[in-house]
């Protein structure tokens, strides 16, 4: 009889003493008080207002309270011993309208909470843009407005000078490819637009935004660790056909090369790998492919699963459809999305193959799957599990000598998931919704002792 494998622990100093723990995020998903302190309308605030945009018409108008009750889990997050925290700023908190007048109210709540991180040893990692354009400049196009990346600018130019004397750690954009296709092309998302024009569009202004605003934190904070964030994913093929495999690398080039490469400089890809990308010429300026580069200190790579990718004549643009991972019969988790640890191996190593780039950071990982309270706890054991063997993965990279030095969890508590609603958790901490009453999860509870133990 063979003996059960057991996986060897982990230890945190595996990782090197200068590696970066931490947990992500987001300001909708979180903070609630929709219109509290003058605060405008965001793409999000409109779309959840909308009947059945959002799973059981879910909305995030209290969502976790953390406007409010931001002070609760900053003490949780003391307790377990997390030294970095990554939130988003809300564009319209700051700048109601998205441009012109600045809402000081928004303001004195963002400095207290950066105080606050601070005075309780916590270190503030800010995202710029994590997906809510403000509604007033969504009226005027939005992201398809090239005048979107002026808007931005001045955002950005806002948030450095008040953040930046305390603010290290900046992040510009947030999964690109996410809030583009999902919300410009596919319309599943705020602002709900469809069409390859809208996409198009949005993803050149986005890319250009990403390199201008990181000009003016660089100019603004001269000392900053500046990054920004990408979504990838694992792409296979469904079979070792010929069409499966092409498929498979159009799927790839979309996901997982065509918003990195600009900003290393070297432009869009190829349209041998991804024929649609001819489409983007009408919207590239003059000088556009060399604003776009920008020298980051780090790349985030957010990673959570892997796709089986065969050919399909009936998907257009790319011409390729998902097996779904239910139809594979694998484990999945509440999201449908596959378990497969080795995905954010492979991510790490296809990031780390570019030499311009200097540093990799996870900056987001994590599973949703149904928590239930019993007596008191949440004992979510496939979380942990999942954590640990994501860990495990990028240790081996590591290892072998990719450059990937930090690791953020998403999420610090259970949120508002986007089109999921409250349906999906991902927490650390289980938030009851009814009551904002928190508890530490099992998986929260191994990830404070492997921060503190260790």
């Amino acid at each position: 009889m063979s003996k059960r494998h057991i996986e060897p622990e982990l230890h945190k100093g595996q990782f090197g003493h200068d590696f970066m723990w931490g947990v992500a995020t987001a300001a909708f998903q979180i903070e609630g008080a929709h219109d509290a302190d003058d605060k405008g309308l965001s793409i999000w605030d409109v779309f959840t207002s909308k009947s059945g945009r959002i799973k059981g018409n879910h909305h995030a108008r209290t969502a976790c309270d953390f406007y409010n009750s931001y002070h609760i889990d900053v003490a949780l997050m003391k307790r377990m011993g997390i030294p970095n925290f990554r939130f988003s700023l809300s564009w319209t908190r700051i700048m109601p309208s998205g441009t012109g007048e600045v809402s000081q109210n928004g303001i004195d709540y963002y400095n207290r909470l950066i105080d606050h991180l601070l005075e309780n040893g916590i270190e503030p990692w800010v995202t710029l843009y994590h997906w809510d354009m403000p509604h007033a400049l969504d009226v005027r196009g939005g992201w398809t407005n090239r005048e979107s990346i002026d808007w931005f600018k001045d955002y950005v130019e806002v948030c450095t000078k008040h953040f930046g004397d305390r603010v290290k750690n900046w992040m510009v954009m947030n999964e690109p490819s996410v809030f583009t296709g999902a919300g410009y092309f596919l319309g599943i998302h705020a602002p709900g637009r469809r069409g390859l024009a809208s996409y198009l569009k949005a993803v050149h202004h986005v890319t250009l935004s990403t390199a201008e605003g990181a000009r003016i934190v660089r100019a603004n904070v001269p000392d900053a660790h500046l990054g920004t964030t990408f979504s990838c994913t694992q792409i296979e093929p469904y079979t070792q056909h010929e069409k499966d495999i092409a498929a498979a690398n159009r799927v790839h080039t979309l996901l997982n090369r065509a918003f990195v490469e600009p900003i290393l400089g070297l432009g869009y890809p190829d349209a041998a790998d991804l024929p649609v990308i001819r489409k983007m010429e009408p919207y590239i300026q003059p000088g556009d492919i060399e604003k776009m580069a920008f020298d980051f200190d780090f790349v985030g790579i957010q990673c959570y699963t892997r796709e089986i990718v065969k050919s399909s004549f009936l998907t257009p643009y790319v011409g390729a459809a998902l097996v779904k991972a239910e139809k594979r019969r694998v484990m999945t988790t509440e999201m449908g999305w596959e378990v497969h640890p080795p995905s954010i191996y492979h991510m790490i190593k296809h990031f780390d193959a570019y030499p311009q780039i200097k540093n990799i950071l996870v900056t987001e990982n994590g599973a949703a799957f149904p928590d239930a309270v019993v007596e008191g706890k949440v004992y979510d054991l496939r979380r942990k599990d999942y954590l640990q063997s994501h860990l495990r993965q990028l240790l081996k990279a590591k290892e072998e000598g990719a450059r990937v030095n930090g690791y953020f969890v998403w999420s610090l508590t259970d949120n508002f998931e986007w089109a999921e609603g409250y349906h999906a958790r991902f927490g650390l901490i289980y938030v009851d919704f009814e009551t904002q009453q928190r508890i530490v999860k099992h998986s929260g509870e191994w990830f404070a002792e492997f921060l503190q133990l260790n």
